[in-house]
């Protein structure tokens, strides 16, 4: 079996070359169409000396012309790059050196950010800029422009496609820089993109097997919402198409626009990113509501609902049932749990692992039914990071013979085969000896009625050496400290409680809405808090 992602692609469009592939707001594209234009994308990209193992890098926030690039790219083996758009000058700048970029794609919109790195990047020879629906018409560039090159033949490009093809998602910049994971096709097709079954865990049979089913059933619109510069995004989309299901976009996270499109385009599957997408989506249905009755899933997957969001998407959408996916670029999927009303926030999130999830102890063997340690995942693993041999040594293990990747982040194995999550391990909060998951007092603090969203960091502390601290968004006119304080008690130890608190009217987060702990801890560097309590003794 090839396993490769053009070739599944292509099969669908074999199978199903007259239904709709993707929608963006008033545009509309086959399959055939689809296949027709990343085909000509292709022959250009061939032109200009792109072949197996080239990098194109893609700044480009959803539409149309972003899967054409990526299914371009994989036309010819080529290995597209995901690049932050929120990124600036000098991010950029390392990023386009670190990924070793020759060919760039970007939307008008970051032509400004665009031209200032690469004024610093010499590597990059081949620059193509995209029009968008951004308001960013006046904006020039000297690229070449992405509908004029698309001139060649609609014909599929001759290539000798591998399962060993290269796919690279770059992830992290939360806590530290940008690094590569690099996987080869078929393994991310099994552990994200359907090669596994998400639900019995069983390998599909054949590469046909996607699209073979796809044609005998009736398509269904995946409202996908995340950037596709990140895998919550790119995966679903991806396994979509290779069943033949229709998805649809939207260029920004616009609440009020999201809902015309769910009352316009009736989708059964809306794909979001955590408490960062619900709670607005929540917030602006309530104040204008639609017919959202199409709505049978509401999948969240890179960051965890909050208790309060998922018993408010539950009350809201009763038809639909409410996931929480744990995953990340280093292992693909990793469990599903499906949302209850009324479990207690400071419990931690439980999910039923995924095929090959295990939770092991410091030497990466598993640990028994109650104990704690790593979430690690066997079977389909990454190949390694990107140029950094050291940390891939470090992540990637072999033990007795099984490869694995075993993660930062603390689980607890239960009796009935689940997972309950702790946190991750790189942002834990050492307090007299007390270990405190920042996830943890995050998800009680957003049970709180008055918290809109919150971020936890630890502080430097000169008795216990750090203490717990947060960054606030409130949604009352005042903050009740004391009331929120007796709320975190009730659920956590006292040593878990945020010694001290800021305000603020937005928590910023990623484009994949992973909140930035590097933003709140200079945030709160940089002011006195709003609100300071005595500092528990630990134990």
């Amino acid at each position: 079996m090839a396993c490769n992602f053009a070739d599944l692609f292509e099969h669908a469009v074999d199978a199903m070359p007259d239904r709709t592939a993707l929608i963006h707001r008033d545009r509309r594209s086959t399959y055939n169409e689809l296949d027709a234009r990343a085909n000509k994308l292709a022959h250009h990209l061939i032109s200009v000396g792109v072949g197996p193992g080239t990098h194109v890098g893609f700044q480009m926030h959803n539409s149309i012309e972003t899967m054409e690039t990526l299914i371009a790219c994989f036309k010819v083996r080529a290995v597209p790059i995901n690049i932050n758009y929120r990124y600036g000058a000098v991010e950029l700048c390392y990023l386009y050196d670190n990924a070793d970029i020759e060919v760039l794609l970007f939307h008008r919109s970051y032509a400004p950010a665009v031209a200032k790195a690469l004024a610093e990047s010499p590597r990059v020879r081949h620059t193509i800029v995209v029009d968008d629906d951004l308001g960013s018409e006046h904006l020039e560039s000297p690229a070449a422009q992405y509908e004029s090159v698309l001139t060649g033949p609609a014909t599929r490009p001759v290539a000798e496609r591998s399962a060993d093809d290269l796919f690279m998602m770059y992830t992290g910049g939360t806590t530290g820089l940008p690094k590569g994971v690099m996987w080869r096709q078929e393994d991310m097709w099994r552990v994200l993109g359907g090669g596994i079954d998400f639900y019995t865990g069983e390998p599909v049979a054949d590469e046909y097997q996607q699209s073979r089913v796809g044609a005998r059933t009736d398509p269904s619109v995946w409202l996908i919402l995340p950037p596709l510069i990140h895998a919550a995004a790119m995966m679903p989309t991806f396994t979509g198409l290779w069943s033949g299901n229709t998805l649809a976009y939207e260029s920004r996270f616009d609440p009020p626009a999201i809902w015309r499109t769910v009352q316009r385009e009736r989708p059964a599957v809306m794909v979001i990113t955590g408490d960062a997408m619900a709670r607005p989506l929540l917030d602006s249905y309530s104040d204008t509501p639609v017919d959202a009755t199409s709505l049978v899933a509401i999948a969240s997957g890179a960051a965890l609902l909050s208790q309060p969001v998922k018993n408010r998407l539950l009350e809201q959408f009763s038809g639909a049932v409410v996931s929480d996916s744990i995953g990340s670029s280093e292992t693909g999927f990793g469990g599903i749990g499906f949302a209850t009303k009324d479990d207690d926030p400071g419990r931690g999130p439980r999910v039923q692992t995924g095929r090959g999830a295990i939770v092991v102890d410091d030497s990466g063997r598993p640990v028994a039914a109650g104990e704690e340690g790593w979430l690690a995942k066997t079977g389909a693993v990454p190949l390694g990071y990107y140029k950094d041999p050291e940390k891939s040594q470090r992540l990637f293990k072999t033990v007795d013979g099984t490869r694995m990747v075993v993660t930062d982040d603390r689980a607890r194995a239960e009796d009935d085969g689940s997972v309950t999550l702790l946190g991750r391990g790189n942002m834990v909060i050492n307090t007299g000896g007390e270990k405190v998951f920042v996830e943890e007092v995050e998800s009680v603090l957003k049970a709180h009625p008055s918290v809109f969203d919150a971020v936890v960091i630890g502080i430097p502390d000169e008795r216990w050496g750090q203490r717990v601290a947060a960054v606030l968004a409130i949604s009352a006119a005042e903050a009740d400290f004391d009331a929120l304080t007796d709320h975190v008690r009730a659920h956590l130890a006292g040593y878990k409680v945020p010694r001290s608190l800021w305000l603020t009217e937005s928590v910023t987060r990623s484009p994949s809405g992973k909140p930035d702990y590097r933003w709140a801890k200079r945030y709160a560097a940089d002011r006195t808090p709003d609100h300071s309590v005595g500092v528990a003794t630990p134990g």
